[in-house]
């Protein structure tokens, strides 16, 4: 027996309410002789058993009757005649998540789960409403052998889900489907690091089921990236690994091996490479496969392309000459004019990378070089004294001396970095603005260390090669589609809009007008590769005070619909006061005819 309100078991309380007033109408008093009423002391004392009983079956009929009503309003329900539920609003939560396909006992773990949720529904009615929630949050309605159909078609994820956010959805689905009896059956491997905090599922019971014994051990490359993303031509790549002990990697680029080796347990892998192939190319990271092959592998993009031809005006200060010197004898630059360095007033055509002009009298020829140049921009009045510069690279440099940026067009731009609330270095297509002079009189950033590794980025990522860049996401992530990218891998986009990254991991290349102008990286989480899992006892507690966690599959499958196996009882119970209050009612009249 269960009450689903159980605070109106305190109306029990008025049952004594009847009790008190028969014991209060027990008539105590002195006996006074009076002989013309004798004969009605005998009629009573004849009569008294009688009297007594019918006192007593008021009494009972009452307090029963306060009882009932106590119950009733109580809502107790209670399994009757050993079988069968009521119509019951039920969801399945199938955890499809990329570390449910880890193999354990020599079998995957989504196999045994996949074949938990068609059990749990084969117990469904005609009468019952069912759903299935996959960790993706989607949610099917439909009959229990669609569902079961559904199931069989599910595979493990690429990455992470949300199965939370899924238990949420089939919770409110449940609560909303107006049916007295409501549960979800939650079937999962339990992973600490996707249940982190307990569940908000109000009133609504769960069943989970969750694998008994330790997770097998795991190793996965949680981190690879190419340095910088743009290779012109040299790059390098870098990754960790997590493992228990060393553990062999394969580096590829565009199908080529780049490098073998060993790291050690949470060792940083560094390869320095200049490949021979051109343009946005789909790397990876490899390790020889174990019990969850899923996270084996991760992808990574780089665009390789020849170095940039950069041509340094002479007003545009000696230490930018010596930082283009140093590029060009490490190979990340060439000597020529694909790309100017200069003073605003200096520039003829882009790309290039402009400075304000270091004389203020030339501001205005700086104003009408950018405008002849479409560039967006005009620089303003002086600013002098210093101010913390924070951006791209700007590492803790210090402007001195700068003009505002002023803005004369709606075309794209990108804020690289500020200096204190103002735009100090702006770049658009073909340019990058900066708007001091590269001097140490007017800021710190040529002779900062970041500077060589600052200009080396500004030429390989804005100022040379294709347009676009790396997006990285997580599969099944909602993303906005860039500005620079026409289609993703044939299926065509618009800018602005929000669209959703493949459930599986790999690189799928941004393309416009038929050309390769970007990636996009989907690499499952790194907390996906972390198997430990929670004990059945702390993962109930977990998800709250209504569910119960077994391990073993009999158990679980017997509790599912166990919690809608109990049928409300208010009706017998209203029946039944209604009998008493008849009782009652037929007691007392025949009392008041016999006092009559």
């Amino acid at each position: 027996m269960s009450f689903l309100s159980p605070w109106f078991l305190a109306l029990g309380v008025a049952a004594a309410v009847p009790l008190l007033l028969h014991l209060l109408r027990r008539r105590i008093g002195a006996r006074v002789e009076f002989p013309a009423a004798r004969y009605l002391a005998r009629a009573e004392r004849e009569h008294s058993r009688t009297l007594r009983l019918r006192n007593l079956l008021l009494m009972v009929a009452r307090v029963a009757a306060v009882l009932l009503i106590a119950l009733a309003a109580a809502r107790p329900a209670a399994r009757l005649f050993g079988g069968g539920h009521g119509p019951t609003a039920m969801a399945v939560v199938l955890d499809n998540s990329l570390s449910t396909a880890a193999v354990q006992d020599g079998r995957p773990l989504f196999a045994h789960l996949d074949s938990l949720a068609e059990r749990a529904l084969s117990g469904a009615t005609t009468a019952d409403r069912v759903w299935l929630v996959t960790a993706d949050g989607q949610a099917r309605a439909g009959t229990a052998a669609e569902l079961r159909d559904a199931v069989r078609r599910i595979s493990p994820l690429g990455g992470a889900g949300d199965p939370a956010l899924a238990l949420a959805r089939a919770a409110s689905a449940v609560r909303n489907a107006g049916l007295a009896g409501q549960q979800v059956a939650l079937i999962t491997d339990a992973q600490r690091t996707t249940w982190t905090a307990p569940a908000q599922l109000g009133a609504v019971p769960v069943v989970a089921w969750v694998p008994a014994g330790a997770p097998p051990a795991n190793r996965a490359v949680v981190s690879a990236d190419a340095q910088p993303q743009r290779w012109t031509p040299r790059g390098a790549v870098s990754a960790r690994l997590m493992a228990q002990d060393s553990t062999t990697y394969r580096i590829a680029l565009a199908g080529s091996t780049l490098a073998r080796g060993t790291a050690a347990p949470g060792e940083e892998i560094l390869v320095r490479a200049t490949p021979a192939a051109r343009g946005w190319l789909a790397g990876t990271v490899e390790l020889d496969a174990d019990e969850l092959p899923g996270d084996n592998v991760r992808y990574f993009a780089a665009w390789v392309g020849a170095a940039p031809r950069v041509r340094v005006a002479p007003d545009a200060g000696p230490f930018v000459a010596s930082a283009v010197d140093v590029l060009r004898g490490d190979g990340r630059v060439a000597a020529g004019g694909d790309v100017t360095v200069a003073p605003a007033d200096e520039v003829t055509a882009l790309p290039a990378l402009i400075t304000a002009p270091t004389d203020p009298v030339r501001l205005g020829a700086a104003n009408r070089a950018l405008a002849r140049a479409g560039v967006p921009w005009q620089f303003g009045p002086v600013r002098r004294g210093a101010v913390l510069v924070a951006g791209d690279g700007a590492g803790a440099t210090q402007a001195t001396l700068r003009y505002s940026l002023l803005a004369t067009g709606a075309a794209r731009t990108d804020t690289l970095a500020r200096a204190g609330a103002e735009p100090w270095i702006v770049a658009g297509p073909g340019y990058v603005l900066v708007a001091s002079p590269l001097t140490p009189d007017a800021t710190t950033l040529p002779v900062s260390a970041g500077f060589v590794p600052w200009l080396a980025g500004v030429f390989a990522n804005r100022l040379s090669g294709d347009p676009g860049r790396v997006v990285s996401a997580a599969p099944i992530q909602h993303l906005i589609w860039p500005s620079w990218a026409g289609a993703l891998d044939g299926a065509p986009g618009a800018a602005g809009t929000e669209f959703t990254a493949p459930d599986r991991a790999g690189t799928y290349f941004f393309t416009r007008d038929g050309r390769r102008v970007g990636a996009l990286v989907v690499n499952p989480e790194p907390r996906e590769s972390e198997l430990a899992r929670w004990a059945p006892a702390d993962f109930a507690r977990l998800l709250g005070g209504h569910a119960r966690a077994f391990t073993a599959a009999d158990r679980f499958a017997a509790a599912v619909f166990d919690v809608t196996a109990r049928r409300p009882v208010v009706v017998p119970l209203l029946a039944a006061l209604l009998a008493v209050l008849v009782l009652e009612g037929a007691i007392a009249a025949r009392g008041a005819g016999g006092e009559g």
